[in-house]
């Protein structure tokens, strides 16, 4: 019984791979083309991104009266959004855009969201590895002090990032309105979400409400990861732990009911 029990889930576990390497393949082709560079778009456009954001920062002069290197702060502060803001950005109309795929056996709403957040997630974290080994290798930019603690942060702002993924996709299953606040909700994020400061930087009041933003605590621990003890630092994992999961658990509960009213259809 047991053998067969294992045997079961890993044809399962197959399956399932197969559905979202196929779905991976078709999104890839779909947004990036078979010519040209292709895939290599996926790593090239968050790198362009942030470069362009390093540079703006750099000749505005916004040190923020720190010593930090901006390049390197610029770096892993909008590396790091870009990662959850696209990976959410991309699940929105998800299931609208691939209706007719659903009605496969083997195709559920969540293999979906899946495929397009794996994508994004390994660009992001692609873009972001080069860039700070390229500019470390240059000497333009300290390394990091503490790699394991730069893949904690950046782990846990993925996490971040599935979770809210999976929950703002499927609640547009429900409501158009949804795809339509998620655009500028995002870009009010933005300047909450720690890329652009350090919460040691803000008076106590402010201090506490960013807080109350998962993301943030991610960032600082990155960025206590990266600059070691030259920054103060102020996060909880804890916190972020249990609103992460709580975000995948809501997600995954939504997406699920969501699979019914795509099958209703």
């Amino acid at each position: 019984m047991g053998a067969a029990t294992t045997d079961s889930l890993r044809a399962s576990a197959r399956l399932q791979w197969r559905v979202i390497h196929a779905l991976l393949m078709r999104e890839v082709i779909t947004r990036f083309g078979r010519h040209n560079i292709g895939v290599l778009w996926l790593v090239a456009e968050p790198m362009l991104f942030t470069l362009v954001v390093a540079a703006f920062w750099t000749a505005a002069g916004f040190h923020h009266g720190s010593s930090l290197p901006i390049v390197a702060f610029a770096i892993t502060g909008y590396s790091s959004v870009l990662m959850w803001r696209n990976t959410v950005g991309h699940c929105v109309d998800a299931v609208h855009q691939n209706i007719g795929l659903l009605y496969h056996r083997n195709v559920r709403v969540l293999d979906v969201f899946s495929a397009r957040i794996l994508l994004e997630v390994v660009g992001a974290t692609a873009s972001f590895a080069v860039l700070a080994l390229f500019f470390s290798a240059i000497e333009a930019i300290p390394p990091a002090v503490d790699w394991l603690a730069v893949a904690a942060g950046w782990a846990m702002l993925a996490w971040f990032g599935t979770g809210l993924a999976i929950l703002v996709g499927a609640a547009t299953v429900y409501s158009d309105v949804v795809a339509r606040l998620w655009s500028p909700l995002s870009y009010i994020l933005f300047p909450l979400s720690g890329a652009a400061f350090m919460v040691d930087w803000l008076p106590p009041a402010a201090r506490e409400f960013v807080l109350l933003l998962p993301m943030v605590h991610g960032v600082e621990l990155l960025r206590e990861g990266y600059f070691g003890n030259t920054v103060r630092t102020h996060y909880d994992m804890g916190y972020m732990a249990t609103a992460n999961l709580v975000l995948l658990f809501a997600g995954l509960l939504l997406s699920r009911h969501a699979e019914r009213r795509v099958e209703v259809r």
